[in-house]
């Protein structure tokens, strides 16, 4: 950036050379008598012209320097916001996705970021180029004539002025502008993301206006914004062709008493125009400066946050196998809801522990309180004796294997969706055959052309549900975990597949612990315990047979009424 700085001063010292050559020049063939012959006066105009030349190309190789300089740190810089942003994304935690939205999330990562740039860059150059140009500019022409500097600098005050009152408009109008474009990228994100879902519902009109309103909106709050921005290239043109009108007429009466020469009046026109694009410029870099200053301040709501939940150690943590939940509650902060109410259990050693319960009973929320998503409103998490809280998150989190409810895969191949599951190693094809095979869903893959290399679209949209959470499964089970958590993910699959892939893994849960949580008791009867939440609260506690023989209880009529189902 310095550099850049310093080309700008090079660059405009060569531009200030040419009207001065220019007056010089003019001067000298008006006091001289110019040759009459042909050959004199080429000679003499290839001298001026190729002097004139080199003057500018060294303007014009310095200005190469400076937006070599200039630019490509603003470019440099970008890059580096961006990866810090994105940084800080992959550091916040679960609550702070939950609160914002994911356009917006994209926007100050893409348009927020390039309007900082834009800034840095031309702002920044444009900037410093009018400053060095009109120092460097204003000094020559007091050298050569100070009345006339001062009549022609007349309407550069007023311009000053116009810039001032207008700038904190545009800034207001810039954040509008900025805040919208979020909006309209939301509303962009969710119709492609539900698209099955409005394709169904034959819903393409309503989505249609929606976007349509927010991007009428937009263009309404960008109009309003350029209408400012557009006042100030003619009002800046006029200033300057005022200036340009000042110049010839003041310069034309000092000439009558020889106050200055003819070469003065050029050269002071040809350098009052030498400021007409700077100043023209003025307001475009405003608007820049504007819509930069409204962005860095979106961006640093994001990077100032810090999450609620982080890791609290560094020290390595081998997990045992123990859990224990002592009198943990839980509300969420932003609907109030009351998910879990003074909830007591324990999870021992290579134990398969099931969670059953109807729809909002907050089975889903002990998975996110077991990996710390969120912490307890109030209670304790332990694991292997210690206080969740103390526990070395980043290590705990890599034992685990979780398969949540809303499976999500990866826009890649299969191979590396269930690759994912690991570390750092790296599954051979055997290994993946095996694991997949023991989810039964290796039939399913190798009747793909590419078989494991196979590449799926956006969030797995060319398997069934079920497929999806099978090679979901495979991939919490390649990295071998010492804790196994399934979060109601085998409702995709018919009870046959189900009763066939839990057969394969309750071998492997002899070595492991392992967490299910389901609301069909077919997913859940090997499980050495079992509790039955309902609001948040446990009702009922033990295994499948002890629970089924108390006849009114919850367990026992959810029993009844499935196996009614499955036989009807």
């Amino acid at each position: 950036m310095l550099l850049g700085i310093i080309f700008i001063i090079i660059s405009n010292y060569f531009g200030i050379q040419m009207p001065l050559f220019v007056k010089t020049t003019v001067d000298n063939l008006i006091k001289s008598n110019l040759p009459q012959n042909f050959s004199s006066i080429l000679i003499l105009s290839l001298k001026i012209g190729g002097i004139y030349m080199l003057l500018s190309i060294g303007k014009g190789f310095f200005v190469f320097l400076t937006r070599q300089t200039i630019i490509i740190t603003s470019r440099l810089i970008e890059f580096d916001l961006k990866n810090e942003i994105y940084s800080q994304y992959q550091r916040l935690d679960y609550a702070f996705f939950k609160k914002n939205n994911t356009g917006d999330l994209m926007n100050r990562i893409s348009e927020d970021v390039g309007q900082v740039r834009q800034y840095l860059g031309p702002g920044i150059m444009y900037t410093i180029n009018l400053i060095v140009l009109f120092s460097i500019v204003i000094t020559e022409m007091l050298k050569i004539n100070v009345q006339l500097t001062f009549f022609v600098l007349i309407p550069f005050p007023i311009m000053s002025f116009l810039v001032y009152k207008v700038s904190n408009k545009m800034n207001k109008l810039s954040s509008e502008v900025q805040k919208e474009q979020s909006n309209m990228s939301t509303i962009v994100q969710e119709i492609f993301s539900g698209i099955r879902v409005i394709k169904a519902y034959s819903r393409e009109n309503e989505a249609t206006n929606k976007f349509n309103h927010s991007a009428d909106l937009y263009k309404f709050k960008n109009m309003k914004l350029v209408i400012v921005n557009a006042f100030f290239m003619p009002t800046i043109m006029f200033l300057i062709g005022l200036s340009t009108l000042l110049t010839i007429y003041l310069g034309g009466l000092l000439t009558f008493d020889n106050t200055i020469t003819y070469g003065t009046i050029v050269a002071f026109m040809i350098m009052v125009n030498n400021l007409t694009w700077p100043f023209a410029s003025v307001g475009w870099v405003t608007a820049i400066n504007q819509r930069a200053a409204a962005s860095q301040e979106r961006i640093n709501e994001f990077l100032k946050v810090n999450p609620e939940i982080s890791n609290p150690s560094e020290e390595p943590f081998d997990f045992q196998g123990e859990i224990e939940f002592k009198n943990v509650c839980f509300t969420y902060p932003d609907s109030k809801i009351e998910a879990i109410k003074n909830l007591s259990f324990k999870i021992h050693k290579n134990e398969t522990f099931a969670v059953v319960g109807r729809t909002g009973s907050g089975k889903s929320t002990i998975i996110n309180l077991i990996m710390r998503q969120f912490d307890p409103t109030s209670g304790d998490i332990f694991i292997d004796g210690k206080n969740l809280k103390t526990v070395n998150l980043n290590s705990f989190r890599k034992q685990t294997g979780v398969v949540p409810q809303d499976v999500f895969l990866f826009s890649d191949t299969i191979e590396n969706n269930i690759q994912f599951g690991l570390n750092n190693d790296k599954a051979t094809l055997e290994e993946l055959m095996n694991i997949t095979k023991k989810v039964h869903v290796l039939h399913n893959i190798e009747a793909f052309p590419d078989k494991f290399q196979t590449l799926l679209g956006e969030r797995g949209v060319n398997l069934s549900g079920g497929q999806k959470q099978r090679i979901s499964i495979a991939r919490a089970l390649i990295g071998k975990p010492k804790l196994l958590v399934l979060d109601d993910c085998l409702s995709a699959v018919d009870t046959e597949t189900e009763e066939m892939i839990l057969s394969n893994l309750k071998h492997d849960n002899l070595t492991r612990t392992s967490i299910i949580v389901s609301h069909r008791i077919s997913s859940i009867r090997n499980a050495q315990k079992i509790i039955v939440l309902e609001k948040g609260q446990k009702i009922e506690e033990g295994s499948h047979n002890e629970l089924i023989s108390q006849n009114n209880g919850t367990y026992a009529e959810m029993y009844r009424k499935q196996l009614i189902e499955k036989e009807n």
